[in-house]
């Protein structure tokens, strides 16, 4: 935090709203709930592809059950993704 600057206070309205973009790229795959490497890529400002090669140079960092590859079939079932995000 700067020295002369405030905290900004968040109300329970503005958490809701700040977390309504990331809630709408989580999907159910598999009867778990999953974001796509592209839309967890684009909250970290990178690429997909740099993403899951530091995930891959870094894989001791995360539990076996992190990642898991969708099948042609899943894709292609899915419309290339234009499925409903998962609910609550």
């Amino acid at each position: 935090m700067h020295k002369n600057r405030l905290p900004t206070i968040l109300t329970n309205n503005d958490m809701e709203q700040n977390l309504e973009p990331i809630r709408s790229k989580i999907y159910e795959i598999r009867g778990q709930r999953v974001m796509l490497d592209r839309d967890l890529a684009e909250l970290y400002g990178v690429t997909a592809g740099n993403l899951n090669k530091a995930v891959k140079r870094n894989i001791r960092r995360f539990p076996p059950d992190f990642m898991f590859q969708l099948t042609k079939e899943e894709w292609d079932s899915q419309n290339a993704f234009s499925v409903s995000p998962a609910t609550k």
